[in-house]
């Protein structure tokens, strides 16, 4: 099962964010704070030596990225060797069948699981709901909006969009809390809450931040303890990895994961930086007996061909989001499926197709803040502007926005027809004053429009040569 696309509605969506003045005050909040203490982090010695960390994440990726079939083949050796279970899926109904086949096996009736966008993206948590298995998200914010039945808005901050009074409510509505506005305690009553799921969990699920095909081990970065309880406590732990998560060494390991929580949140580390290497041993008293790694494609294959198979090298820290204008006015839903953010309006037309996310490449303002934050260097623009290319050349563009283009085309290939226009331009902001009309207008409602000069430079510069002759 995947994940409704609402991706064409982004128009709509985020018509419906802007009215909202508690997403607002939220999303302005987090994103503002995520943005200064990234460059607080990055830049703490010195742009010289962050930028220089930036290019060194960026390299390892690219690598792992350019030797990804054998890395692949490397990981899948050594993690059999350090005793997981190794599964590969096409696609998200393969990954969802896997899981339920390896919890069927081993009598599963609950889950815990720890934050993972790639389960997200697979639809995972409904699958396993429709087979009557009982799933609790056990990250803090995963939780949140698992009890209001919502999906992630940000990817490091799934809880991004509400309000510190929203939460109350809805622990109030769902949990039977005691009102309180202290947020220590509202806190403190969802670990108790979970605790009990800890406990008695039969299967932890995780994602996997990277996958190190040195030495066959599952990497993890978190800030909640919920993550190292899913894939210790349970007797089953299966982690879900994309293909493109993996790295060739331990040393880029190091690297990224100083990136990563540096970019993200803001941190030198992250709590728990965990390396995993498979089941309990037999000397061992604690772990998981039984440990399973699902190595995931669902599309990441037909991107790794393309010239937008950099993208692959997204190490999912959300530095973008907290960049772009676009994001912080609307938060995430508006992009209507999983990845919100100038990463979404790549990833998700690549990933569900252009036709079914057509107004994504446009949700962007080409600032470039993008790639100016992003930890590995990703050059989001310059994809923006190629699937824009590709809506017109599939002819998905709006007939309307085809014909203004055009007529300006015509306009701008002749000095007679440009000086009419300039001329026109001119008679008419005279006559219209400051507001301009039509879809215009949407412009002139919050800012100025500046004047046009009353003399063109080419009549400048006419006058100036006469003058000198």
């Amino acid at each position: 099962m995947t994940v409704e696309i609402q991706s064409n509605d982004f128009i709509a969506l985020a018509d419906i964010a802007l009215r909202n003045p508690d997403l607002q005050h939220a999303v302005a909040a987090g994103t503002r704070g995520g943005y200064q203490k990234r460059a607080e982090t990055m830049f703490a010695h010195s742009r010289e030596h962050g930028e220089h960390m930036r290019q060194q994440a960026a390299e390892a990726k690219r690598r792992a990225l350019r030797n990804l079939p054998d890395l692949l083949e490397t990981a899948e050796r050594n993690l059999s060797a350090n005793g997981w279970q190794v599964e590969w899926a096409e696609d998200a109904a393969e990954a969802n069948r896997l899981v339920l086949d390896i919890a069927r096996r081993h009598k599963v009736q609950t889950v815990a699981k720890s934050k993972s966008m790639l389960t997200e993206e697979l639809g995972l948590n409904h699958a396993l709901e429709a087979a009557d298995l009982r799933v609790v998200e056990t990250d803090l914010g995963e939780y949140i909006i698992q009890l209001n039945d919502e999906t992630p808005s940000h990817i490091v901050a799934p809880v991004m969009h509400k309000t510190k009074a929203e939460i109350r409510d809805i622990f109030i509505r769902e949990l039977g809390m005691e009102p309180t506005d202290d947020a220590e305690a509202m806190v403190a009553f969802a670990r108790k809450m979970l605790r009990h799921d800890f406990l008695n969990a039969d299967m932890g699920i995780s994602g996997g931040n990277f996958l190190i095909a040195e030495t066959g081990s599952v990497g993890l970065v978190m800030n909640e303890g919920n993550g190292r309880m899913c894939t210790s406590m349970p007797r089953v732990h299966i982690a879900l990895v994309g293909i493109e998560k993996i790295v060739e060494t331990v040393e880029d390991y190091a690297t990224l994961t100083q990136v990563l929580p540096s970019s993200s949140t803001g941190q030198k580390l992250t709590v728990y930086t965990n390396i995993l290497n498979g089941p309990r041993r037999a000397d061992e008293d604690d772990g998981p007996q039984h440990s399973y790694v699902i190595l995931v494609d669902n599309g990441r294959s037909q991107i790794y061909g393309t010239d937008y198979a950099e993208a692959l090298t997204c190490i999912r820290c959300g530095a973008c989001q907290n960049a772009c204008p676009v994001y912080r006015s609307t938060g995430g839903h508006a992009y209507g499926w999983v990845y919100g953010g100038p990463i979404g309006a790549v990833l998700t037309p690549l990933f569900v197709g252009l036709e079914n996310a057509q107004p994504l490449p446009h949700a962007s303002s080409l600032c470039g803040s993008c790639k100016q934050v992003c930890p590995v260097d990703i050059d989001l623009p310059r994809m923006l502007l190629d699937l824009r290319w590709e809506l017109v050349r599939d002819g998905h563009s709006k007939t309307g926005w085809d014909a203004a283009m055009k007529a300006w085309a015509i306009g701008m290939t002749s000095p007679r027809r440009f000086a009419l226009g300039g001329a026109t331009a001119r008679a008419g902001q005279h006559i219209m004053g400051e507001y301009l009309p039509g879809i215009l207008g949407n412009w002139t409602k919050h800012r100025d429009f500046p004047d046009f000069a009353p003399k063109p430079f080419r009549r400048l510069w006419k006058e100036r040569n006469n003058d000198r002759a």
